[in-house]
């Protein structure tokens, strides 16, 4: 039965699905590479963000990156095992878990530089569709309401 009133709900009408799976075949399409350096995606995502600026508290981190810190928390304790960064608490307020590179951290992104040049052999994309597809994901993430 095609009942039009269920249009709404066939998977190739939700916007949701192209995002989610083209995301989990992005980061698939990462692995070899990270693997190279020894990192998950979602350590490198967090290199990254330490990459650009050396300290950074918890809460900070999870708001660049969109994730809680139940999904931090065991990312930078194998990051500090790693010894690429320090977690310690503040001084001023120890409710606030800061977290800073260290020179190994600092080092791993000489590693890193092949990724993000090997990355673009993956998308097949031109440079033009790759910058409006960014804008646009961006608008997206910045204009999305805060359902919590």
């Amino acid at each position: 039965m095609n009942d039009p009133k269920y249009d709404c709900l066939k998977l190739r009408g939700q916007l949701c699905f192209p995002l989610y799976a083209a995301s989990r075949e992005m980061i698939k399409r990462y692995r070899p590479h990270l693997e190279k350096i020894g990192l998950t995606y979602t350590q490198y995502i967090v290199m990254m963000v330490f990459w650009e600026e050396k300290t950074q508290n918890v809460k900070q981190l999870g708001e660049k990156l969109y994730l809680d810190s139940g999904t931090l928390t065991p990312v930078l304790k194998t990051l500090e095992a790693k010894g690429y960064l320090k977690r310690h608490r503040s001084r001023e307020d120890e409710r606030v878990l800061t977290v800073v590179l260290t020179p190994a951290g600092e080092a791993l992104k000489n590693d890193a530089l092949f990724i993000p040049y090997e990355m673009t052999k993956h998308v097949a994309l031109t440079r033009e569709e790759t910058i409006t597809l960014y804008r646009l994901l961006y608008k997206l993430l910045d204009d999305a309401p805060d359902f919590e």
